[in-house]
This record gives C-alpha cells, sequence and structure tokens, in this order.
C-alpha cells in the first residue's frame, strides 16, 4: 500500500482559500455541539460540549436521550453528516454547498424522525454579530476539498497534542474541538485558583468564561487563522498571563508572541514544511509551556513526568525509579 505524501499528512491549509467554507463549517459544528450541550450534564470548563477528532471528522461521543444514546460524526471523507442511535437505527445528511439555516432545519428534521427532540440556543457562540442558525442564508458555502484537507490537519495536531499530554500528571484536559473558537485544544493546569475572569465574549455568559477560567492554566492548541489576518497556527497561552511570560524565549525560531492575540504563535505551514513535523511542533509546545510553568511558578517537580511509552507505567519525577527485579531475586 502507497505511504501518504507530506502534502496528505500536512495538507496545505492557508485560510484565504477556504474562508467561506471555513464561516459556514464553524456554525454547522456550533448546531452539533449545542444539540451535545443541550443534553449534556455539566462538566467542569466546559468539558462536556466538545466535538472529538475522528479518523474521518469530527464527532460528538455518545449523547444521552431516554434511555437510549446517540452520537453525530461530521465525516469529512464521504462527506456526510452521520447520526447514530444505540438501537441500530442511523440517518446521514449529505455535506454539500447549502445554507445553515437549512442545515439547521435539516439536522433537527432527521433527529425529530429518529425521536429525539432538542431545543438549542440559536444564537452562535464566540462569533460577533452572528445571525441566528434558522435564519443564517448568508453562509452557504462548502468545499470538499478543503474540509477533508482541514480533517487531516486536526488528525495530526490531535495525535501530537495526546502525546505532549502523557508528559503531565497532573490536572490536563482531554485533547478536544472547541466548537465555539474552532479549534483543537489541549490544556494544563497548576492547581491553582485564577482570579475571576473580567472579559466579554461574544454568545457567551460571563458565568460561563468564569467557570472555564476558574483555575491557573497553560493552553495549547491549532486553530485554522482569522481571513486577511494570520493563516492556520498552532497556539500557546496562560492564564492568567504571568509576568515575565511574553518575553520568554521560546522555541523553534519560527514561533513568536501575536501581541493582539496575546500568545505564543507557531505557523502551521511552518511545521507542514518542517524536516521533522512531529518534533518542531513538540518543541513548540514544551518550551511555551516550560515559559508559562516558571514565569508562574509552578510546583513542576509534582506536575510532570517523562513522556508516554506503549506498555510503560507512568513515572513522576518526584517518584523513584521502579527497582529492577532480577529472577534469582524473584524466588
Amino acid at each position: 500500500m502507497k505511504a501518504d505524501s507530506r502534502d496528505d499528512l500536512w495538507p496545505a491549509l492557508p485560510i484565504d482559500g477556504w474562508r467561506d467554507t471555513y464561516a459556514t463549517l464553524h456554525r454547522w459544528t456550533q448546531i452539533v455541539g449545542k444539540i451535545r450541550l443541550a443534553l449534556t450534564p455539566w462538566l467542569n470548563h466546559g468539558w462536556h460540549v466538545p466535538l472529538y477528532v475522528s479518523v474521518r471528522g469530527l464527532r460528538t461521543s455518545p449523547i444521552p436521550y431516554r434511555g437510549l444514546e446517540f452520537e453525530i460524526e461530521f465525516d469529512f471523507i464521504d462527506h456526510r453528516l452521520k447520526i447514530d442511535l444505540s438501537d441500530g437505527r442511523r440517518d446521514e445528511i449529505a455535506l454539500r454547498p447549502r445554507s445553515v439555516a437549512e442545515f439547521h432545519a435539516d439536522l433537527m428534521a432527521r433527529l425529530e424522525s429518529l425521536g429525539v427532540v432538542v431545543h438549542i440556543n440559536e444564537r452562535p457562540s464566540e462569533i460577533a454579530d452572528a445571525i441566528e442558525f434558522s435564519r443564517d442564508h448568508e453562509h452557504a458555502a462548502y468545499d470538499a476539498e478543503y474540509a477533508h484537507r482541514f480533517s487531516r490537519a486536526l488528525l495530526q495536531a490531535d495525535r501530537v497534542f495526546k502525546l505532549f499530554r502523557t508528559g503531565f500528571v497532573g490536572k490536563a484536559s482531554p485533547v478536544h474541538f472547541f466548537w465555539g473558537s474552532f479549534d483543537l485544544a489541549v490544556t494544563r493546569f497548576s492547581g491553582r485558583l485564577a482570579p475571576a475572569f473580567e472579559g466579554r465574549t461574544p454568545g457567551l455568559a460571563l458565568a460561563v468564561m468564569r467557570e472555564a477560567y476558574s483555575h491557573e492554566l497553560s493552553s495549547a492548541g491549532f486553530w485554522p487563522g482569522i481571513p486577511g489576518e494570520i493563516d492556520a497556527s498552532f497556539y500557546s497561552y496562560a492564564y492568567p498571563q504571568p509576568n515575565g511570560f511574553q518575553e520568554a524565549r521560546v522555541a523553534p525560531d519560527e514561533a513568536y508572541f501575536h501581541s493582539t492575540l496575546r500568545e505564543f504563535v507557531l505557523p502551521y505551514e511552518a511545521v507542514r514544511r518542517a524536516a521533522d513535523p512531529d518534533s518542531m511542533l513538540l518543541t513548540f509546545l514544551q518550551s511555551t509551556y516550560d515559559a508559562a510553568a516558571d514565569a508562574g511558578s509552578w510546583e513542576r517537580e509534582t506536575l510532570e513526568c517523562s513522556t508516554g511509552i506503549p506498555l510503560v507505567p507512568t513515572q513522576p519525577r518526584w517518584s523513584p525509579a521502579p527497582r529492577q527485579t532480577t529472577r534469582e531475586g524473584a524466588r
């Protein structure tokens, strides 16, 4: 079987090449995410609402409903939205150019035909001056090629983020996709409370943001960018931002502190063109975490461990290495 090429594994993803599809998909994923939000018990930091990377795209994971469970998946290979119920029933919607309003109406009708009746807040989250889903006839693009490229980039980011996550024994989030900000993220926590969040985010109550940022953290992620401003990038930030964080020397050389976003940024393009993309990305993730943990005086000895290896139990930095037992000594 032919091995995937570099462009297959790390496809080009210039934001201006798929800006309209990006805007439409952002809203489609919000509709699906808000269905999960409406039916799932609250979990700290909003961890009950994200989507998860699958081999075919993005999925919800099982959602409880009246004794059953159902799952919704964006399949960016066959370009279908798949609805599966735990009793074996299923339905599909073609992913094609269509308005947000049409997608919303179709999905809600399909769910109702399967016996799932759910009402969501139609106001998009984290999008300024957004149109309610059922009235949005403006966003209606779907470029299948770019949707597939995005899913391939997510698979690579998800894999490396999961490896990075294994080097921490403190509280850490899963690697998950937040449909509000349309980014894949993984977050580490120092264990200390943070000052109350005072910012404002379109479509989100202050109480939601304060709960999300209730504890001191270092967060990293992958994001498609802003049309006309910044292309797809990896990012890393700290909350609250400690003194000296933005002046820290981080690696690789292509990384920099974005003064408007208030976070370190590594262009996705630099990673995909690197001789060893995994190594470059892991270097960025580690060095920016180091900057946050050192500037914030985290208790690193109690929070960190070596990177995970299959079949080898985690060894925290503060734990003595296991004593080797010889065959003779085991008798």
